[in-house]
């Protein structure tokens, strides 16, 4: 059980059928004969739960630092990309292999609770890519991009491409031993996402505003959404752009190819 978030983590599934579903149920304890419980508890407070959570983001950290190490030796640029869900994380993340992938090395880490459908994606593009299934994990943590990344054996000067589990809360608190974190919101979503989830704007250094292509149509404020976030984090460098028609893509290009071709 992760206490920073209380969802519960499970080993690696790789869904491919409609049986593989079944073993997202491994870990549920659900069952219909009766027991009793006549011992007592003990609980000591908060300040065991403090305890555990300080532990378990203690290992993640070390671990996060030896992927961080593992990239530095070899040149590899690791983007974690994180958002909510229905930003259009996976639509940028197609783009941008489509259009780059002639002049730079991608290897992509897709995370999500359940199906391959965001790695077929990718795999159909012909970039190497691993799957991390969650289950009832909400986010990922550096010891399953440390397995990713063991399988996926990428070359040096490349880049590495994690996409995040959708969520702008859980990550935030995961170091995953990547380069730089880019959070995506798009023209879609409320323009004070910033402020309902500082955490994730705070700890990012890059802020993509995705599906401009719909302004037009939508009352988001672009000026009001950057002020906002840089409320939080005023480092924040911002890319303002459309994955479905291309529009102000290539600012976002540019900064890409400079951190690996430089």
């Amino acid at each position: 059980m992760c206490t920073t978030c209380g969802c519960s983590a499970t080993d690696e599934i790789k869904i491919q059928s409609p049986e593989d579903f079944e073993k997202l149920n491994i870990h549920n304890h659900n069952h219909d004969h009766e027991h009793s419980h006549d011992h007592s508890h003990s609980h000591s407070g908060s300040k065991t739960i403090i305890e555990i959570e300080q532990d378990i983001l203690y290992a993640n950290q070390l671990l996060a630092e030896r992927n961080r190490g593992y990239c530095l030796g070899k040149n590899i640029f690791a983007v974690n990309l994180v958002s909510s869900p229905g930003s259009g994380k996976t639509s940028l993340l197609e783009k941008t292999l489509k259009d780059l992938k002639a002049e730079i090395n991608f290897y992509v880490i897709e995370g999500d609770q359940q199906t391959m459908n965001d790695a077929d994606r990718i795999a159909a593009l012909d970039i190497p890519v691993v799957q991390i299934n969650t289950g009832k994990a909400c986010h990922l943590d550096s010891d399953m991009i440390s397995k990713a990344i063991m399988k996926l054996n990428p070359a040096s000067d490349s880049i590495l491409m994690i996409e995040n589990v959708g969520n702008l809360v859980c990550p935030s608190a995961f170091d995953l031993g990547e380069s730089t974190r880019v959070v995506i919101i798009s023209t879609t979503e409320g323009d004070d996402k910033p402020l309902k989830y500082p955490d994730m704007f705070s700890g990012s250094n890059i802020c993509i505003i995705n599906k401009i292509d719909l302004l037009p149509y939508l009352n988001f404020d672009v000026e009001k959404a950057k002020e906002y976030a840089r409320r939080v984090n005023p480092n924040l460098v911002f890319f303002e752009l459309s994955a479905t028609t291309g529009q102000g893509t290539e600012q976002w290009y540019s900064w890409l190819k400079k951190q690996i071709l430089n």
